[in-house]
């Protein structure tokens, strides 16, 4: 008898990465499948062209299968882009029964008062998670059922996304016969693969730079704190490289990855004007370096004024943790201690078992904590928001499957 699987689809604006695990009966995955395509059709993580969006998605689950020898039925999918807006939120209701004990009825209400706000008919709730809970005007509580009160409070963090946005990842998706597990926000995914315990106890601010977007995740007490999502990453590294120095993108872009720096070195060259080519096109190794630099310290610095509160010292002690494929980038976590005067670390996923070599980079860290979340939150939340027909649909793959 096969182990069970799950998926995870990290749906990036440069690579579409589907990653398949099994799991023992101990509930361990062990990837046994991944399938990594070059990313069309997408902007700065929102679908641009269906069609071709589609394709790459398509072509990315295919490799998965075929290293995995699984067939892919449904998976985890992430999501990001500017249009994803979070708030804090607090719910509150009443323990009526005579014994005054908290039960799991009473969380499944509380949570439901918290939900409670006025969304948008454009916007629909992607996550509500529950960050603390009080018990009588006890805070801190982890968890409150069995305690005994006449009054629950909780406090929760709503995360909300723009309808059109979603459905247009949904439809892409779906059309190539794949259900959709749950959507995750990518910075909560990315948390799971990258954060310690202690970091999110303490206070920490993961931010994840990919191609698109700058994915920002604050913990603090050990749940989500705030996420926010910056519109800037490794694209406009590479355009401002493209125009600064005169480069096709695409040669621009191997440039960066081949010899960027943001705390470059100078050490042995005759001086600092020496070039360096790609594809037959020449340029000054600082004027790169310089150029990487300044949109490195943008972003550092527009990471920190996302923050809600200025004292990020005291908010944040353990510092900021930066993952994704933007931050592969020679000397990254250098200038950002430099810069922002606090701890910074770079975190790629470890500590994985199975074929899972390549995974171990700083640019699969969602790929890797859509899995994570998958595992760790199973059928725990309701896609059913948007899963119309999900049984139906299902149901049709599979008598297709067996006359085909």
């Amino acid at each position: 008898m096969r182990n069970r699987t799950v998926a995870a689809i990290d749906v990036g604006t440069t690579k579409v990465c589907t990653v398949v695990a099994d799991l023992n009966e101990g509930g361990t995955p062990r990837i046994v499948g991944v399938g990594i395509a070059p990313s069309v059709g997408l902007h700065k993580g929102l679908v641009v062209n269906i069609n071709e969006a589609r394709e790459s998605i398509r072509e990315s689950v295919r490799k998965a299968e075929q290293s995995s020898n699984y067939r892919v039925e449904s998976a985890y999918v992430g999501v990001t882009g500017r249009h994803v807006t979070s708030l804090n939120n607090r719910g509150v209701v009443a323990i009526t029964r005579n014994d005054r004990v908290v039960r799991t009825d009473d969380l499944r209400r509380v949570l439901a008062s918290a939900q409670s706000i006025k969304v948008p008919s454009d916007r629909k709730l992607l996550h509500v998670i529950p960050r603390a809970y009080a018990v009588d005007g006890q805070a801190g509580v982890k968890n409150p059922v069995g305690m005994h009160g006449f009054r629950l409070d909780v406090e929760t963090h709503v995360i909300t996304a723009a309808v059109t946005s979603i459905q247009n990842l949904v439809k892409c998706i779906r059309s190539i016969g794949i259900d959709i597990d749950d959507l995750v926000l990518e910075p909560l995914a990315s948390s799971e693969a990258i954060l310690t315990p202690d970091e999110k106890e303490v206070g920490v601010i993961l931010a994840d730079i990919g191609g698109g977007t700058t994915d920002i995740a604050v913990f603090k007490e050990g749940s989500i704190w705030h996420t926010s999502i910056l519109p800037v990453a490794g694209y406009q590294l590479t355009r401002d490289i493209s125009i600064g120095l005169g480069l096709p993108f695409d040669v621009a872009e191997e440039m960066k990855k081949r010899y960027g720096s943001v705390m470059p070195v100078y050490e042995g060259r005759t001086d600092d004007t020496t070039a360096i080519s790609q594809d037959g096109h020449g340029v000054s190794y600082q004027d790169l370096c310089d150029i990487i630099r300044a949109r490195v310290e943008e972003i550092l610095k527009l990471i920190l004024l996302e923050l809600p509160n200025s004292e990020y010292e005291t908010l944040v002690p353990a510092g900021l943790v930066l993952t994704g494929g933007s931050s592969n980038l020679a000397g990254t976590a250098t200038l950002g201690r430099e810069i922002l005067q606090l701890p910074v670390r770079i975190g790629a996923p470890s500590n994985i078992e199975g074929i899972a070599d390549v995974l171990c980079n700083p640019a699969y860290a969602t790929s890797v904590g859509l899995l994570m979340w998958g595992i760790k939150h199973e059928g725990r939340q309701g896609w059913s928001r948007w899963n119309f027909g999900s049984a139906v649909r299902r149901l049709a793959h599979r008598l297709k499957s067996l006359f085909s």
